[in-house]
């Protein structure tokens, strides 16, 4: 018996309808995933500074602004925790424990101080840091190749360049005999950083003293202590207490006009004579990368610490002036920035 031409046009149409509705149906996660917004990252941010601190500030847009070239917007794809310690231990423990808590996808920590209380805190929080002088010799990474925990980031330098300091501070003001050294003693890098300062004060006939930075007290009288004799110069060494205490360093520099050295741009922008160290706005920029990486599904344990290549000569004419100091031509032709 032959369908009749009704019923099979019918069930034709039939199926048409069936094959139409089933492939919409595939269609509909896909649809609706397209429709959905994308997922909010958490960053979290530790900084060893005050809020209001210029140059933290700074250094703060850098890296906000290395994220958003790499596609990275604060409230749209990504939501950034910032905690400002001011430099208070206190302080800085309870917001590393709460960043922790957070839950972020990866933390920038500022400085060696926060980046060892949050590698307290957690184990398994991506962490990328940077302003860390020795992260091997602090426990902080295996190695600088192979990191091997769930921290990486930048280092600010090699131990051997603080002797670059003391060749400065000579060059700029040849009369030198007796430095001061300015340095943590209870953490890895001002010890190293002296010891570096300590192989080359021989050759360049300057008796080192150490001047410790663990608090206001400590600073004040051991540099007036220092200032009784003739023919002193200071060595600021790289570290955080130095950076908190830089607007009283300076001041007692002037006060007792010794010409000094720092390891960083902002205490010559602040008044400080002369600054040798790295670029660190490039270091928060190359440090939004490492985050950027870390978001896409990259692990810290696989990402090599790099150290700086870029180091800038900074000189500020108007504290050199002061000090009745006249910089020697081959130092105005080699400095990166010269601030009148």
């Amino acid at each position: 018996m032959v369908p009749c031409p009704d019923l099979l046009g019918e069930a034709v149409r039939r199926r048409e309808f069936i094959k139409v509705l089933v492939g919409s149906a595939a269609a509909w996660p896909l649809a609706v995933r397209a429709q959905q917004p994308e997922r909010m990252r958490r960053i979290g941010v530790l900084v060893n500074f005050a809020e209001d601190d210029l140059e933290a500030q700074a250094q703060n847009l850098a890296f906000l602004q290395g994220l958003q070239q790499l596609g990275w917007t604060d409230g749209r794809n990504v939501r950034i925790d910032t905690r400002w310690t001011a430099g208070d231990p206190a302080r800085a423990r309870k917001y590393a424990a709460e960043l922790v808590g957070l839950e972020p996808d990866v933390v920038l920590a500022e400085g060696t101080t926060v980046l060892g209380l949050l590698l307290q805190a957690t184990g398994r929080v991506p962490i990328v840091f940077v302003q860390v002088t020795d992260p091997v010799g602090g426990g902080f990474v295996t190695s600088l190749a192979l990191p091997g925990g769930n921290a990486t980031g930048f280092t600010q330098f090699e131990y051997s360049m603080a002797g670059k300091w003391l060749e400065l501070l000579k060059e700029i003001s040849p009369r030198v005999t007796r430095a001061a050294v300015l340095r943590n003693p209870t953490i890895t890098s001002g010890v190293g950083q002296f010891g570096a300062i300590q192989s080359v004060a021989p050759s360049l006939g300057v008796e080192l003293r150490p001047i410790d930075v663990r608090d206001v007290n400590a600073i004040e009288s051991g540099v007036a202590a220092f200032a009784g004799v003739s023919n002193g110069g200071l060595i600021v060494t790289a570290g955080g207490q130095q950076i908190l205490h830089r607007e009283l360093i300076i001041t007692l520099a002037a006060r007792h006009k010794l010409p000094a050295i720092y390891s960083g741009r902002s205490y010559v922008t602040a008044g400080g004579l002369m600054s040798y160290g790295p670029n660190l706005l490039d270091q928060f920029r190359k440090a939004a990368g490492y985050v950027d990486r870390i978001l896409k599904g990259e692990k810290p344990a696989d990402l090599p610490v790099q150290t700086p290549t870029k180091f800038d000569l900074v000189i500020n004419l108007k504290t050199a002036k002061a000090l009745g100091l006249t910089v020697p031509p081959t130092l105005l032709s080699r400095a990166d920035e010269l601030i009148e």
